[in-house]
C-alpha cells in the first residue's frame, strides 16, 4: 500500500487544538496545537525537558489534557483511556523499550494483534471454531509482519534476548500490529549506531509508504529528523516556538537559541531529501 500524498486542503487526520497540562506549578505543555495531514511524516523536537514525551502522553491518554481538544479522523479522543485511543487508531512506541521480555518475539506481536480481535468469553473457554480461526489468523498476521521486518528467524526467542536494534524494530512491529492510522515514535534512534540509524530512516519511510500510515516522531538526532520529516514542530519549555519545513526550522534563530550548545548541530545539518 502506498501512502497518499499529504493534502493540506483536506481535513487533518489528527487535529490537536490548544492542549495543556500542568504539574503543580509547572506548566509542562501550554496551548499545544498540531495538524497532521493523512500520510504525512512529521517531527517533534526540542531540548531535553521541553515537553515532547508529555505531548505524546497527552495524545495517547496516559495524561488527560486540562484544556484543548484532540480529534482523530473525526473522533474526539480527550477523556478516553489509552486502550480506547489505541483502538481508535493511535499507536506509539516508547523512549524506553517496553517489550514483554519474557514472552517470545512472536507472542509480543500476537498480543498487539488481539486489539482488533473480537473473542467472547464463552468462545475463548470453549475454543470454538471462530475462536480458533481468529487465533490462527492473528498468528499468521504476526508472522507476516515479523518477516517484513527481518525478524522471522527470531520469532521463538524471548524478546529480552534480542540485540538492541532488533528490540527497537520489534517495538515498531508491535505498534503496527494494532493497525493504527497514526504511529507515534518516541526517540526510535536512541542508542543506535550510524549504520542502524541509516537503516531506521529507510524503515520509517517504508512503514509510511507500505502501510499508508501517518507518522509523528520525537527524535534528538537532527540528521535523521532533517532527512525524513516533511515538517517539524519545535517545543521549548512546553511552548511551540517554531513549526515549519526542515529548512525553516534549521535556520530559525529562536530554535538555535533554544538548543544553545546544540546550535552548531542544528546549523551543520543539511537536508538530504
Amino acid at each position: 500500500m502506498t501512502a497518499p500524498a499529504p493534502n493540506s486542503s483536506a481535513a487533518p487526520l489528527l487535529d490537536v487544538s490548544g492542549i495543556a497540562i500542568s504539574f503543580g506549578g509547572l506548566k509542562a505543555v501550554q496551548n499545544f496545537s498540531l495538524q497532521l495531514p493523512r500520510g504525512s511524516l512529521q517531527g517533534l523536537i526540542g531540548p531535553n525537558g521541553a515537553g515532547k514525551t508529555t505531548v505524546f502522553n497527552l495524545l495517547t491518554g496516559v495524561y488527560q489534557p486540562q484544556a484543548g481538544s484532540i480529534t482523530l479522523d473525526g473522533q474526539a479522543l480527550r477523556g478516553l483511556k489509552p486502550h480506547q485511543i489505541a483502538a481508535a487508531g493511535l499507536s506509539r512506541t516508547f523512549q524506553n523499550i517496553r517489550l514483554f521480555g519474557d514472552l517470545s518475539v512472536l507472542d509480543n506481536v500476537r498480543v498487539a494483534c488481539h486489539l482488533r480481535g473480537s473473542h467472547s468469553l464463552a468462545g475463548t473457554l470453549l475454543r470454538t471454531p471462530r475462536y480458533v480461526g481468529q487465533e490462527r489468523a492473528m498468528t499468521e498476521r504476526a508472522r507476516e509482519l515479523l518477516a517484513l521486518f527481518s525478524l522471522a528467524d527470531r520469532q521463538d526467542e524471548h524478546a529480552c534476548n534480542l540485540p538492541y536494534g532488533d528490540q527497537r524494530r520489534l517495538e515498531i512491529v508491535r505498534a503496527i500490529a494494532t493497525e493504527p492510522k497514526i504511529l507515534l515514535l518516541d526517540e526510535p534512534a536512541a542508542g543506535m549506531n550510524p549504520q542502524e540509524k541509516k537503516a531506521l530512516a529507510d524503515l520509517i519511510r517504508t512503514i509510511r509508504d507500505r502501510f499508508g500510515l501517518t507518522i509523528l516522531l520525537i527524535e534528538h538526532d537532527m540528521g535523521l529528523v532533517m532527512e525524513i520529516c516533511e515538517r517539524i514542530t519545535v517545543l521549548d519549555y512546553g511552548i511551540i516556538i517554531k513549526n515549519g519545513t526542515p529548512r525553516e526550522v534549521q535556520t530559525c534563530p529562536d530554535v538555535i537559541a533554544a538548543y544553545l550548545g546544540g546550535a552548531s548541530e542544528m546549523k551543520g545539518t543539511e537536508t538530504r531529501r
